[in-house]
């Protein structure tokens, strides 16, 4: 786990010291990647020991960037989903969330430039807390779901990346899984929080090598209520070109939210599989 955060860090080090300048943009500007991963064991009289398993995840990526100086709209819409199935289990859920976010900024001339924005986060499909017995339900589409609308200024100096700052809002919005939007000190469970703050964030994309493409995407927020704690997303993607269709991708994902538990929650997953630029 320590070599690849050490990787990852190196990777946004390199890219940020050597990324290349670009020309300038106009229009619209679309794109979407659809990337499919399976594993599949299946065993029989095998005396090595082992079990049957299966294991999949589908993978969507998608873009459009609206550029027409002195604005920049951008939106980007990641969705995942996979399961995982050894011997006589059933299948489980190991991937889920749609995560979507919107950037409109305006070049003033300055270093940087002024933004507004929002972002959408949950969970595609229900997850479940498999370390109980029976297993426990955690979570389902827009339960929870969080939005967050910031303003502030973004730095947009080097192509492809980005660093903002400035003030936000979040909501939170439950139904059945109350424990993410419900106020303790209080005798009525609330189904909607609502938080003003401080938002930051890199996000930006380069390329290594010519096969070679590393991603980043850090979000972090922190109510004014108690500024000493951030809730963190840290998504990061490594991709290695294999051929047309085939690539192996690392991806590690770091969350820390106290709202949903005071571990910090790490997600590592290296697949190979298909890829298929859709437009």
């Amino acid at each position: 786990m320590k070599k690849t955060v050490v990787l990852l860090l190196l990777a946004f080090l390199y890219t940020t010291l050597f990324a290349q300048d670009e020309k300038p943009k106009k229009g619209w500007e679309t794109s979407g990647v659809a990337a499919f991963n399976i594993s599949q064991v299946a065993l029989s009289n095998w005396t090595q020991g082992g079990d049957n398993s299966l294991a999949f995840n589908v993978i969507g990526n998608f873009a459009a960037n609206y550029y027409a100086n002195p604005w920049k709209f951008t939106n980007a819409l990641k969705i995942s989903f996979g399961k995982t199935k050894i011997g006589d289990q059933e299948l489980r859920t190991a991937d889920n969330e749609i995560f979507l976010e919107d950037i409109l900024s305006y070049s003033v001339g300055w270093v940087v430039d002024p933004y507004v924005s929002n972002i959408f986060r949950t969970v595609l499909a229900n997850g479940f807390n498999y370390d109980e017995q029976p297993f426990v339900q955690t979570a389902a589409f827009m339960d929870p779901g969080y939005l967050q609308q910031g303003f502030g200024f973004i730095y947009q100096t080097i192509p492809n990346w980005h660093f903002k700052l400035g003030l936000a809002t979040k909501e939170t919005i439950t139904s059945q899984f109350t424990s993410y939007s419900d106020d303790p000190e209080t005798q009525d469970i609330e189904k909607f929080k609502f938080e003003t703050g401080i938002e930051t964030g890199i996000k930006g994309e380069a390329t290594i090598q010519e096969n070679i493409l590393f991603t980043t995407d850090l979000g972090m927020f922190s109510a004014f209520e108690n500024l000493a704690v951030w809730d963190v997303r840290w998504d990061n993607t490594l991709t290695a070109k294999i051929s047309e269709i085939f690539n192996m991708n690392l991806n590690f994902q770091l969350l820390y939210d106290t709202d949903q538990t005071l571990k910090t929650q790490i997600k590592e997953a290296l697949q190979i599989g298909v890829t298929y630029t859709l437009f």
